[in-house]
Protein backbone atom coordinates (compact mmCIF):
# COMPACT_ATOMS: atom_id res chain seq x y z
CA UNK A 1 0.00 0.00 0.00
CA UNK A 2 1.31 3.03 -0.91
CA UNK A 3 0.80 6.92 0.16
CA UNK A 4 1.09 9.98 -1.08
CA UNK A 5 -0.24 13.87 -0.94
CA UNK A 6 -3.29 14.56 -3.23
CA UNK A 7 -3.65 17.82 -4.69
CA UNK A 8 -5.62 19.25 -2.66
CA UNK A 9 -3.94 18.36 0.27
CA UNK A 10 -1.08 20.19 -1.31
CA UNK A 11 -3.23 23.65 -2.04
CA UNK A 12 -4.39 23.56 1.27
CA UNK A 13 -0.92 22.96 2.66
CA UNK A 14 -0.17 26.64 0.73
CA UNK A 15 -2.75 28.12 1.68
CA UNK A 16 -1.95 27.80 5.31
CA UNK A 17 1.43 28.39 4.62
CA UNK A 18 0.39 32.02 3.10
CA UNK A 19 -2.10 32.77 5.73
CA UNK A 20 0.70 32.76 8.32
CA UNK A 21 3.28 34.77 5.81
CA UNK A 22 0.57 37.30 5.45
CA UNK A 23 0.16 37.66 9.32
CA UNK A 24 3.40 37.66 10.11
CA UNK A 25 4.03 40.10 6.94
CA UNK A 26 1.07 43.07 8.32
CA UNK A 27 2.71 42.31 11.98
CA UNK A 28 6.11 43.05 10.87
CA UNK A 29 4.54 46.01 8.54
CA UNK A 30 2.72 47.30 11.44
CA UNK A 31 5.67 46.88 14.08
CA UNK A 32 7.74 49.41 11.18
CA UNK A 33 4.95 51.71 11.22
CA UNK A 34 4.68 51.88 14.82
CA UNK A 35 8.47 52.24 14.95
CA UNK A 36 8.53 54.91 12.20
CA UNK A 37 5.61 57.07 13.85
CA UNK A 38 6.92 56.66 17.26
CA UNK A 39 10.36 58.39 15.80
CA UNK A 40 8.28 61.12 14.20
CA UNK A 41 6.02 61.96 17.48
CA UNK A 42 9.78 62.31 18.86
CA UNK A 43 11.43 64.58 16.73
CA UNK A 44 8.33 66.66 16.68
CA UNK A 45 7.87 66.96 20.37
CA UNK A 46 11.83 68.01 20.85
CA UNK A 47 10.86 70.50 17.82
CA UNK A 48 7.84 72.05 19.74
CA UNK A 49 10.00 72.01 22.88
CA UNK A 50 12.91 73.42 21.58
CA UNK A 51 10.75 76.49 19.99
CA UNK A 52 9.14 76.70 23.76
CA UNK A 53 12.45 77.18 25.68
CA UNK A 54 13.70 79.87 22.87
CA UNK A 55 10.44 81.68 23.47
CA UNK A 56 11.02 81.28 27.31
CA UNK A 57 14.32 82.72 27.54
CA UNK A 58 13.22 86.02 25.58
CA UNK A 59 12.34 89.14 27.61
CA UNK A 60 8.89 89.58 28.25
CA UNK A 61 7.99 92.28 25.63
CA UNK A 62 9.43 90.37 23.08
CA UNK A 63 7.69 87.23 23.25
CA UNK A 64 5.61 88.28 20.35
CA UNK A 65 5.17 86.61 16.98
CA UNK A 66 5.36 88.19 12.84
CA UNK A 67 2.05 89.15 12.46
CA UNK A 68 1.03 88.40 15.59
CA UNK A 69 -0.87 90.50 18.31
CA UNK A 70 1.24 91.55 20.01
CA UNK A 71 3.88 91.84 17.00
CA UNK A 72 7.47 90.31 17.35
CA UNK A 73 9.99 88.45 15.07
CA UNK A 74 8.92 84.54 16.10
CA UNK A 75 7.83 83.64 12.74
CA UNK A 76 4.67 82.12 12.86
CA UNK A 77 5.08 79.28 10.73
CA UNK A 78 7.99 76.76 10.10
CA UNK A 79 9.18 74.29 7.60
CA UNK A 80 11.47 72.24 9.69
CA UNK A 81 13.00 68.98 8.63
CA UNK A 82 14.35 66.93 11.26
CA UNK A 83 15.74 62.98 10.59
CA UNK A 84 14.37 62.58 7.28
CA UNK A 85 10.45 64.24 8.37
CA UNK A 86 9.07 67.21 7.23
CA UNK A 87 7.23 68.88 9.93
CA UNK A 88 5.14 72.04 10.15
CA UNK A 89 5.78 74.32 13.33
CA UNK A 90 3.03 76.86 14.23
CA UNK A 91 3.47 79.55 17.12
CA UNK A 92 0.94 81.73 18.34
CA UNK A 93 1.18 83.98 21.25
CA UNK A 94 -1.07 86.63 22.48
CA UNK A 95 -2.42 88.17 25.74
CA UNK A 96 -4.84 86.64 28.23
CA UNK A 97 -7.21 88.12 30.73
CA UNK A 98 -6.42 86.25 34.11
CA UNK A 99 -9.99 85.52 35.90
CA UNK A 100 -7.76 85.78 39.06
CA UNK A 101 -8.31 89.44 38.68
CA UNK A 102 -11.50 89.67 37.39
CA UNK A 103 -12.25 89.28 33.03
CA UNK A 104 -12.71 92.08 30.75
CA UNK A 105 -14.61 95.15 32.28
CA UNK A 106 -14.63 93.13 35.64
CA UNK A 107 -11.08 93.44 35.83
CA UNK A 108 -10.17 95.23 39.21
CA UNK A 109 -7.25 96.98 37.84
CA UNK A 110 -8.83 97.62 34.35
CA UNK A 111 -6.00 95.46 32.85
CA UNK A 112 -6.79 92.56 30.81
CA UNK A 113 -3.33 91.89 29.50
CA UNK A 114 -2.11 90.34 32.49
CA UNK A 115 0.15 87.73 30.76
CA UNK A 116 0.78 86.07 27.57
CA UNK A 117 -0.16 82.45 25.59
CA UNK A 118 2.32 80.78 23.90
CA UNK A 119 1.50 78.01 22.24
CA UNK A 120 3.71 75.61 19.79
CA UNK A 121 2.16 72.87 17.74
CA UNK A 122 4.16 70.89 15.33
CA UNK A 123 2.41 68.54 12.71
CA UNK A 124 3.70 66.08 9.99
CA UNK A 125 2.02 63.30 7.95
CA UNK A 126 2.41 59.35 8.36
CA UNK A 127 0.98 56.87 6.48
CA UNK A 128 -2.12 57.05 8.53
CA UNK A 129 -2.71 60.59 7.82
CA UNK A 130 -2.11 63.99 9.90
CA UNK A 131 -0.70 63.97 12.90
CA UNK A 132 0.22 66.94 15.61
CA UNK A 133 1.51 67.68 19.21
CA UNK A 134 0.94 70.52 21.02
CA UNK A 135 2.65 72.72 24.17
CA UNK A 136 1.10 75.49 25.67
CA UNK A 137 2.57 77.47 28.40
CA UNK A 138 1.82 80.96 29.90
CA UNK A 139 4.49 83.50 30.74
CA UNK A 140 3.72 86.63 33.42
CA UNK A 141 5.30 89.89 33.49
CA UNK A 142 8.15 90.84 35.04
CA UNK A 143 6.83 93.08 38.51
CA UNK A 144 3.42 94.37 38.23
CA UNK A 145 1.37 94.13 34.98
CA UNK A 146 1.14 96.81 32.62
CA UNK A 147 -1.58 98.77 30.44
CA UNK A 148 -1.17 97.42 26.98
CA UNK A 149 -1.94 99.81 24.01
CA UNK A 150 -4.34 99.19 21.87
CA UNK A 151 -8.45 97.06 22.13
CA UNK A 152 -9.37 93.55 22.20
CA UNK A 153 -10.56 92.03 19.33
CA UNK A 154 -13.14 89.19 20.14
CA UNK A 155 -14.22 87.16 17.44
CA UNK A 156 -17.14 84.43 18.17
CA UNK A 157 -17.82 81.59 15.88
CA UNK A 158 -21.50 79.38 15.46
CA UNK A 159 -22.76 77.50 13.66
CA UNK A 160 -26.71 77.63 12.32
CA UNK A 161 -28.19 76.60 15.52
CA UNK A 162 -25.84 79.51 17.30
CA UNK A 163 -23.87 76.91 19.30
CA UNK A 164 -20.08 77.21 19.68
CA UNK A 165 -17.50 75.79 17.13
CA UNK A 166 -14.73 74.43 18.39
CA UNK A 167 -11.63 74.47 16.52
CA UNK A 168 -12.28 76.97 13.84
CA UNK A 169 -9.49 78.37 12.29
CA UNK A 170 -9.74 82.54 12.32
CA UNK A 171 -7.17 84.43 10.28
CA UNK A 172 -6.90 88.05 11.17
CA UNK A 173 -5.38 90.64 8.70
CA UNK A 174 -5.21 94.33 8.64
CA UNK A 175 -1.99 95.49 6.48
CA UNK A 176 -2.35 99.20 6.90
CA UNK A 177 -1.07 98.63 11.18
CA UNK A 178 2.84 99.12 11.75
CA UNK A 179 4.08 96.12 11.44
CA UNK A 180 1.10 94.13 9.39
CA UNK A 181 -1.41 92.03 11.39
CA UNK A 182 -1.68 88.49 9.88
CA UNK A 183 -2.35 86.43 12.36
CA UNK A 184 -4.03 82.55 13.06
CA UNK A 185 -5.64 81.61 15.96
CA UNK A 186 -7.90 78.30 16.24
CA UNK A 187 -11.41 78.68 18.74
CA UNK A 188 -11.46 77.14 21.85
CA UNK A 189 -14.66 74.89 23.12
CA UNK A 190 -16.97 78.20 23.53
CA UNK A 191 -16.39 78.99 19.94
CA UNK A 192 -14.23 82.33 20.93
CA UNK A 193 -10.63 83.50 20.11
CA UNK A 194 -9.49 86.73 21.61
CA UNK A 195 -6.51 89.28 20.80
CA UNK A 196 -5.31 91.61 23.78
CA UNK A 197 -3.67 94.59 22.24
CA UNK A 198 -4.21 95.12 18.78
CA UNK A 199 -3.47 98.08 17.08
CA UNK A 200 -6.21 100.88 17.04
CA UNK A 201 -7.30 100.78 13.53
CA UNK A 202 -9.54 99.97 10.91
CA UNK A 203 -9.91 97.65 8.13
CA UNK A 204 -9.15 94.23 10.19
CA UNK A 205 -9.53 91.57 7.73
CA UNK A 206 -11.68 88.12 9.40
CA UNK A 207 -11.82 84.96 7.80
CA UNK A 208 -13.27 82.54 9.68
CA UNK A 209 -13.06 78.50 7.70
CA UNK A 210 -12.73 74.88 8.98
CA UNK A 211 -12.39 71.63 7.43
CA UNK A 212 -15.96 70.22 6.19
CA UNK A 213 -17.65 73.79 6.63
CA UNK A 214 -18.64 76.46 5.06
CA UNK A 215 -16.54 79.54 5.74
CA UNK A 216 -17.60 83.27 6.89
CA UNK A 217 -15.47 86.76 6.38
CA UNK A 218 -15.51 90.17 6.25
CA UNK A 219 -15.84 91.89 3.18
CA UNK A 220 -14.27 94.92 1.35
CA UNK A 221 -15.64 97.75 0.27
CA UNK A 222 -15.52 98.69 -3.81
CA UNK A 223 -17.32 99.45 -6.26
CA UNK A 224 -19.18 95.70 -6.88
CA UNK A 225 -20.22 95.97 -3.52
CA UNK A 226 -19.99 99.57 -1.89
CA UNK A 227 -22.24 98.45 1.69
CA UNK A 228 -20.66 95.29 2.46
CA UNK A 229 -22.25 93.21 5.42
CA UNK A 230 -20.57 92.78 7.29
CA UNK A 231 -17.76 94.87 6.71
CA UNK A 232 -14.05 95.18 7.90
CA UNK A 233 -13.78 95.49 12.03
CA UNK A 234 -12.68 98.50 13.67
CA UNK A 235 -10.59 98.20 16.50
CA UNK A 236 -10.29 101.78 19.00
CA UNK A 237 -7.95 101.83 21.99
CA UNK A 238 -9.42 100.32 25.83
CA UNK A 239 -12.44 98.81 23.71
CA UNK A 240 -13.63 95.46 22.86
CA UNK A 241 -14.79 94.97 19.26
CA UNK A 242 -16.57 92.11 18.90
CA UNK A 243 -17.51 90.27 15.31
CA UNK A 244 -19.70 86.90 15.22
CA UNK A 245 -19.30 84.75 12.18
CA UNK A 246 -21.56 81.87 11.64
CA UNK A 247 -20.23 78.36 9.64
CA UNK A 248 -22.25 75.03 9.82
CA UNK A 249 -21.60 71.47 7.81
CA UNK A 250 -21.52 72.07 4.08
CA UNK A 251 -24.45 70.05 2.41
CA UNK A 252 -25.55 69.09 -0.84
CA UNK A 253 -28.18 69.71 -3.25
CA UNK A 254 -29.49 67.57 -6.55
CA UNK A 255 -31.32 69.57 -9.08
CA UNK A 256 -32.96 67.02 -11.48
CA UNK A 257 -35.06 68.43 -14.87
CA UNK A 258 -37.95 66.83 -16.34
CA UNK A 259 -40.50 67.57 -19.25
CA UNK A 260 -43.92 68.04 -17.62
CA UNK A 261 -46.05 65.03 -17.51
CA UNK A 262 -48.24 66.12 -20.84
CA UNK A 263 -51.40 63.68 -22.10
CA UNK A 264 -50.96 62.05 -25.07
CA UNK A 265 -53.19 60.37 -27.31
CA UNK A 266 -52.80 57.09 -29.35
CA UNK A 267 -55.13 56.87 -32.03
CA UNK A 268 -56.00 55.02 -35.00
CA UNK A 269 -58.57 56.86 -37.59
CA UNK A 270 -58.32 53.03 -39.60
CA UNK A 271 -57.02 54.73 -43.25
CA UNK A 272 -54.67 51.66 -43.24
CA UNK A 273 -53.64 48.32 -41.09
CA UNK A 274 -50.59 49.87 -39.70
CA UNK A 275 -52.32 50.33 -36.15
CA UNK A 276 -53.80 46.45 -36.63
CA UNK A 277 -52.43 43.86 -35.17
CA UNK A 278 -55.36 40.73 -36.32
CA UNK A 279 -57.88 40.94 -37.89
CA UNK A 280 -60.68 37.76 -38.12
CA UNK A 281 -63.75 38.57 -40.65
CA UNK A 282 -63.09 42.87 -40.38
CA UNK A 283 -61.58 44.86 -42.42
CA UNK A 284 -60.42 48.78 -43.28
CA UNK A 285 -62.70 49.97 -45.44
CA UNK A 286 -62.66 53.63 -46.61
CA UNK A 287 -61.25 54.91 -42.89
CA UNK A 288 -63.84 52.63 -41.28
CA UNK A 289 -63.28 48.96 -39.66
CA UNK A 290 -66.37 46.60 -40.33
CA UNK A 291 -67.23 43.08 -41.04
CA UNK A 292 -65.29 41.95 -44.02
CA UNK A 293 -67.96 41.51 -47.07
CA UNK A 294 -70.23 43.25 -49.59
CA UNK A 295 -73.73 43.46 -48.56
CA UNK A 296 -72.96 39.92 -47.31
CA UNK A 297 -71.72 39.70 -43.61
CA UNK A 298 -70.30 37.27 -41.58
CA UNK A 299 -72.51 37.02 -37.90
CA UNK A 300 -69.34 38.29 -35.92
CA UNK A 301 -65.43 39.29 -36.28
CA UNK A 302 -62.58 40.59 -34.27
CA UNK A 303 -60.08 43.69 -34.52
CA UNK A 304 -57.08 43.84 -31.83
CA UNK A 305 -54.50 46.91 -31.96
CA UNK A 306 -51.10 47.04 -31.76
CA UNK A 307 -49.90 46.95 -28.27
CA UNK A 308 -49.04 50.88 -26.88
CA UNK A 309 -46.53 50.49 -24.57
CA UNK A 310 -45.32 54.23 -23.74
CA UNK A 311 -41.31 54.45 -22.73
CA UNK A 312 -42.35 57.07 -20.17
CA UNK A 313 -45.85 55.97 -18.83
CA UNK A 314 -47.02 57.56 -15.90
CA UNK A 315 -50.86 56.59 -15.84
CA UNK A 316 -53.69 55.43 -17.96
CA UNK A 317 -56.11 57.51 -18.98
CA UNK A 318 -59.19 56.54 -20.95
CA UNK A 319 -60.18 54.82 -23.93
CA UNK A 320 -62.61 56.35 -26.24
CA UNK A 321 -64.21 55.71 -29.57
CA UNK A 322 -66.58 56.68 -32.53
CA UNK A 323 -68.55 54.05 -33.94
CA UNK A 324 -71.87 53.65 -35.89
CA UNK A 325 -74.31 50.15 -34.85
CA UNK A 326 -77.11 49.90 -37.02
CA UNK A 327 -80.50 48.27 -36.14
CA UNK A 328 -79.53 44.48 -35.04
CA UNK A 329 -75.63 45.02 -35.59
CA UNK A 330 -73.17 45.44 -32.11
CA UNK A 331 -69.42 46.40 -30.69
CA UNK A 332 -68.29 45.24 -27.73
CA UNK A 333 -64.83 46.56 -26.46
CA UNK A 334 -61.98 44.86 -24.26
CA UNK A 335 -58.76 46.20 -22.66
CA UNK A 336 -56.26 43.37 -23.47
CA UNK A 337 -52.86 43.00 -22.03
CA UNK A 338 -49.39 40.61 -23.37
CA UNK A 339 -49.68 37.74 -21.12
CA UNK A 340 -47.22 34.72 -20.98
CA UNK A 341 -49.63 32.73 -23.44
CA UNK A 342 -51.18 35.76 -25.75
CA UNK A 343 -53.03 38.80 -25.79
CA UNK A 344 -55.38 38.49 -22.47
CA UNK A 345 -58.31 40.79 -21.46
CA UNK A 346 -57.87 42.53 -18.30
CA UNK A 347 -59.13 40.90 -15.04
CA UNK A 348 -62.09 42.42 -14.23
CA UNK A 349 -60.19 43.15 -10.80
CA UNK A 350 -58.05 45.20 -12.93
CA UNK A 351 -60.76 46.75 -15.01
CA UNK A 352 -64.01 46.21 -13.95
CA UNK A 353 -66.26 45.03 -16.29
CA UNK A 354 -63.49 44.01 -19.10
CA UNK A 355 -64.18 40.67 -19.40
CA UNK A 356 -67.73 41.18 -20.49
CA UNK A 357 -66.61 43.89 -22.66
CA UNK A 358 -68.38 47.74 -23.13
CA UNK A 359 -70.51 48.96 -25.22
CA UNK A 360 -70.12 52.66 -23.81
CA UNK A 361 -67.68 55.17 -24.47
CA UNK A 362 -65.37 56.00 -22.61
CA UNK A 363 -63.76 53.81 -20.34
CA UNK A 364 -61.88 54.77 -17.13
CA UNK A 365 -58.50 53.21 -17.25
CA UNK A 366 -56.76 55.55 -14.50
CA UNK A 367 -57.07 52.46 -11.80
CA UNK A 368 -55.33 50.55 -14.23
CA UNK A 369 -51.59 49.76 -12.57
CA UNK A 370 -48.86 50.87 -14.63
CA UNK A 371 -46.15 49.09 -13.46
CA UNK A 372 -48.39 45.59 -13.53
CA UNK A 373 -49.65 46.45 -17.42
CA UNK A 374 -47.44 48.61 -18.82
CA UNK A 375 -48.65 47.52 -22.41
CA UNK A 376 -52.17 47.44 -23.59
CA UNK A 377 -54.08 46.65 -26.47
CA UNK A 378 -57.85 47.22 -27.58
CA UNK A 379 -60.48 44.71 -29.12
CA UNK A 380 -63.10 45.15 -30.45
CA UNK A 381 -66.18 41.96 -30.91
CA UNK A 382 -68.48 43.18 -34.38
CA UNK A 383 -71.88 41.34 -34.59
CA UNK A 384 -74.42 41.19 -37.00
CA UNK A 385 -78.32 39.62 -36.99
CA UNK A 386 -78.85 41.01 -40.42
CA UNK A 387 -76.45 39.55 -43.30
CA UNK A 388 -76.68 42.83 -45.63
CA UNK A 389 -76.24 44.97 -42.16
CA UNK A 390 -72.94 45.59 -40.47
CA UNK A 391 -71.45 48.01 -37.38
CA UNK A 392 -68.15 49.99 -37.99
CA UNK A 393 -65.83 51.59 -35.76
CA UNK A 394 -64.65 55.12 -37.19
CA UNK A 395 -62.10 55.74 -35.10
CA UNK A 396 -60.71 54.64 -31.35
CA UNK A 397 -57.77 55.50 -29.33
CA UNK A 398 -56.20 55.56 -25.87
CA UNK A 399 -55.38 59.06 -23.77
CA UNK A 400 -52.61 58.23 -21.27
CA UNK A 401 -50.46 60.45 -19.09
CA UNK A 402 -46.36 60.48 -20.41
CA UNK A 403 -43.74 61.31 -17.94
CA UNK A 404 -41.43 62.51 -16.21
CA UNK A 405 -39.21 62.17 -19.31
CA UNK A 406 -35.89 63.71 -18.11
CA UNK A 407 -35.07 67.05 -20.10
CA UNK A 408 -31.19 68.13 -20.20
CA UNK A 409 -29.37 70.97 -20.62
CA UNK A 410 -31.26 73.13 -18.60
CA UNK A 411 -29.53 76.53 -17.65
CA UNK A 412 -30.78 78.13 -14.23
CA UNK A 413 -29.64 80.44 -11.34
CA UNK A 414 -30.14 79.22 -7.87
CA UNK A 415 -29.91 81.95 -5.27
CA UNK A 416 -29.95 82.15 -1.75
CA UNK A 417 -31.11 84.70 0.75
CA UNK A 418 -27.97 85.32 2.75
CA UNK A 419 -26.38 88.97 1.87
CA UNK A 420 -23.14 89.92 2.06
CA UNK A 421 -23.84 93.94 1.02
CA UNK A 422 -26.21 96.26 -0.95
CA UNK A 423 -25.28 98.21 -4.18
CA UNK A 424 -25.42 101.73 -4.68
CA UNK A 425 -29.20 101.23 -5.55
CA UNK A 426 -29.74 99.51 -2.16
CA UNK A 427 -29.95 96.28 -3.62
CA UNK A 428 -29.04 93.53 -1.53
CA UNK A 429 -26.17 90.95 -3.09
CA UNK A 430 -26.44 87.71 -2.62
CA UNK A 431 -23.80 85.59 -0.72
CA UNK A 432 -24.63 82.92 -3.49
CA UNK A 433 -25.84 83.39 -6.44
CA UNK A 434 -24.97 81.07 -9.49
CA UNK A 435 -25.66 79.84 -12.65
CA UNK A 436 -25.40 76.40 -13.85
CA UNK A 437 -26.84 73.84 -16.07
CA UNK A 438 -27.95 70.19 -15.98
CA UNK A 439 -26.26 67.22 -18.00
CA UNK A 440 -27.47 66.08 -20.80
CA UNK A 441 -29.59 63.69 -18.57
CA UNK A 442 -31.33 65.90 -16.62
CA UNK A 443 -29.10 65.88 -13.33
CA UNK A 444 -26.58 67.81 -11.42
CA UNK A 445 -25.09 67.91 -7.76
CA UNK A 446 -23.97 70.59 -6.49
CA UNK A 447 -21.89 70.38 -3.53
CA UNK A 448 -20.00 72.31 -0.92
CA UNK A 449 -23.39 74.36 -0.33
CA UNK A 450 -24.11 76.56 2.69
CA UNK A 451 -26.60 76.32 5.10
CA UNK A 452 -29.37 78.67 3.58
CA UNK A 453 -32.85 79.11 2.02
CA UNK A 454 -32.26 78.70 -2.05
CA UNK A 455 -34.39 79.55 -4.65
CA UNK A 456 -34.44 78.65 -8.45
CA UNK A 457 -35.26 80.23 -11.33
CA UNK A 458 -35.28 79.75 -15.24
CA UNK A 459 -36.15 83.13 -17.62
CA UNK A 460 -34.00 85.05 -19.45
CA UNK A 461 -33.81 85.48 -22.93
CA UNK A 462 -32.69 82.55 -25.44
CA UNK A 463 -34.55 79.67 -22.41
CA UNK A 464 -36.75 77.99 -24.58
CA UNK A 465 -38.60 76.19 -21.06
CA UNK A 466 -40.18 77.61 -17.98
CA UNK A 467 -40.70 75.42 -14.66
CA UNK A 468 -44.61 74.02 -14.52
CA UNK A 469 -44.09 72.39 -11.50
CA UNK A 470 -42.23 71.03 -8.69
CA UNK A 471 -43.43 69.02 -5.52
CA UNK A 472 -40.60 71.17 -3.67
CA UNK A 473 -41.75 74.29 -4.56
CA UNK A 474 -39.27 77.30 -4.44
CA UNK A 475 -37.71 78.62 -1.45
CA UNK A 476 -36.34 75.80 0.02
CA UNK A 477 -34.15 75.23 3.15
CA UNK A 478 -31.25 73.75 2.66
CA UNK A 479 -30.19 72.50 6.45
CA UNK A 480 -26.57 71.88 7.61
CA UNK A 481 -24.72 68.64 6.55
CA UNK A 482 -28.56 67.78 4.34
CA UNK A 483 -28.48 65.98 0.82
CA UNK A 484 -31.87 67.92 -0.93
CA UNK A 485 -32.98 66.43 -4.47
CA UNK A 486 -35.35 69.08 -6.23
CA UNK A 487 -37.52 67.50 -9.31
CA UNK A 488 -38.02 70.71 -11.97
CA UNK A 489 -40.61 69.91 -14.46
CA UNK A 490 -40.81 72.40 -17.53
CA UNK A 491 -43.08 73.29 -19.92
CA UNK A 492 -41.94 75.23 -23.55
CA UNK A 493 -41.46 78.87 -23.08
CA UNK A 494 -44.29 81.14 -23.43
CA UNK A 495 -43.59 85.29 -22.98
CA UNK A 496 -46.30 85.37 -20.38
CA UNK A 497 -46.97 82.70 -17.77
CA UNK A 498 -48.47 82.18 -14.65
CA UNK A 499 -47.41 79.33 -12.36
CA UNK A 500 -50.08 79.02 -9.21
CA UNK A 501 -49.24 77.19 -6.62
CA UNK A 502 -51.75 76.16 -3.92
CA UNK A 503 -51.10 75.54 -0.25
CA UNK A 504 -52.57 75.14 3.48
CA UNK A 505 -52.94 77.36 6.29
CA UNK A 506 -50.07 74.96 7.31
CA UNK A 507 -47.49 75.36 4.18
CA UNK A 508 -48.34 71.94 3.11
CA UNK A 509 -49.08 71.97 -1.49
CA UNK A 510 -52.95 70.79 -1.78
CA UNK A 511 -52.74 68.38 -4.44
CA UNK A 512 -55.94 68.29 -7.18
CA UNK A 513 -57.13 71.73 -6.55
CA UNK A 514 -59.40 72.96 -9.37
CA UNK A 515 -57.70 76.42 -10.49
CA UNK A 516 -59.75 78.66 -12.68
CA UNK A 517 -57.82 82.06 -14.52
CA UNK A 518 -59.98 84.13 -16.71
CA UNK A 519 -61.04 87.83 -18.14
CA UNK A 520 -63.19 89.65 -19.82
CA UNK A 521 -61.44 91.81 -22.40
CA UNK A 522 -59.20 90.35 -24.05
CA UNK A 523 -61.73 87.31 -23.49
CA UNK A 524 -59.66 84.22 -21.23
CA UNK A 525 -61.14 81.49 -19.90
CA UNK A 526 -59.06 77.84 -18.55
CA UNK A 527 -59.90 75.59 -15.56
CA UNK A 528 -57.45 73.00 -14.87
CA UNK A 529 -56.26 70.75 -12.18
CA UNK A 530 -53.40 71.85 -9.99
CA UNK A 531 -52.03 68.17 -10.15
CA UNK A 532 -50.31 65.97 -7.59
CA UNK A 533 -47.70 68.75 -6.88
CA UNK A 534 -50.64 71.42 -6.03
CA UNK A 535 -48.78 73.54 -9.03
CA UNK A 536 -50.10 74.22 -12.25
CA UNK A 537 -48.76 76.32 -15.47
CA UNK A 538 -51.18 78.53 -17.97
CA UNK A 539 -48.68 79.02 -20.49
CA UNK A 540 -48.85 81.44 -23.96
CA UNK A 541 -50.91 84.11 -22.02
CA UNK A 542 -51.17 87.56 -23.11
CA UNK A 543 -50.23 90.61 -20.66
CA UNK A 544 -52.37 91.75 -17.63
CA UNK A 545 -51.71 93.99 -15.25
CA UNK A 546 -54.39 96.15 -12.33
CA UNK A 547 -52.60 99.45 -13.81
CA UNK A 548 -53.42 98.67 -17.74
CA UNK A 549 -57.13 97.65 -16.48
CA UNK A 550 -57.28 94.13 -17.54
CA UNK A 551 -55.92 92.26 -14.80
CA UNK A 552 -56.86 88.25 -14.81
CA UNK A 553 -59.03 86.63 -12.09
CA UNK A 554 -58.62 83.38 -10.42
CA UNK A 555 -60.58 81.11 -8.73
CA UNK A 556 -59.55 78.10 -6.26
CA UNK A 557 -61.36 74.77 -5.12
CA UNK A 558 -60.62 72.02 -3.26
CA UNK A 559 -62.27 69.61 -1.30
CA UNK A 560 -62.06 70.23 2.43
CA UNK A 561 -61.29 74.23 2.02
CA UNK A 562 -62.59 77.27 1.63
CA UNK A 563 -62.83 78.55 -1.68
CA UNK A 564 -60.87 81.44 -3.21
CA UNK A 565 -61.07 83.78 -4.99
CA UNK A 566 -59.44 87.68 -6.67
CA UNK A 567 -59.71 90.11 -9.34
CA UNK A 568 -56.33 91.43 -9.40
CA UNK A 569 -53.94 88.92 -10.58
CA UNK A 570 -50.81 90.40 -12.24
CA UNK A 571 -49.19 88.77 -15.19
CA UNK A 572 -46.06 89.94 -17.10
CA UNK A 573 -43.56 87.70 -18.30
CA UNK A 574 -42.74 84.31 -16.09
CA UNK A 575 -45.23 85.50 -13.16
CA UNK A 576 -46.26 83.38 -9.85
CA UNK A 577 -48.82 83.06 -7.55
CA UNK A 578 -49.04 81.60 -3.93
CA UNK A 579 -52.55 81.13 -2.79
CA UNK A 580 -53.58 79.92 0.77
CA UNK A 581 -56.81 78.04 1.47
CA UNK A 582 -58.05 77.67 4.72
CA UNK A 583 -59.44 74.74 6.00
CA UNK A 584 -63.71 73.76 6.10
Amino acid sequence: MSHGASLIDTIVGIALMLLVFMGVFAAFQLSIDLVSNNKARIGASALAQEQMEYIRSLAYDNMAIVGGIPAGNVPQTETVSLNGVGYVRHTLIRYMDDPGDGVGVGDTNSITADSKEIKVSVSWTSKSGEREISLVSRASPPGIEQAVPGGTLSISVRNAALAPVAAAQVRIENPSTTPAVDVTSLTGVDGYTTFIGAPAASGYRITVTKSGYNNDQTYTANTQNPNPIPGHLTVSNNQTTSGTFRIDLLAQKTVRSFKVIETLVWKDEFVNYDKIATTTNTEVDVGELQLAGDNQYPESGEVQSVYLAPQYLYRWGKVRWIDAKPPQTGITYQVYYPAGNGPQPLPNAALAGNIAGFTTSPIDLSGVSTTTYPSLRLRALLTTGVPGQTPGITEWEIEYDHGPEPLGNIPFVMQGVKIIGTDSGGSPIYKYNQAHITNVSGYIALTNLEEDTYSITVDGAGISYDIAESCEPQQRALAPAANMTTLLYFAPHTINSLLVDIKSNTGLLIPNATVRLYRTSPSYDSTVSAGGCGQTLFSALSSGTVGTGNPYSVDVSASGYQAYSAADVNITGASRASIILNPL
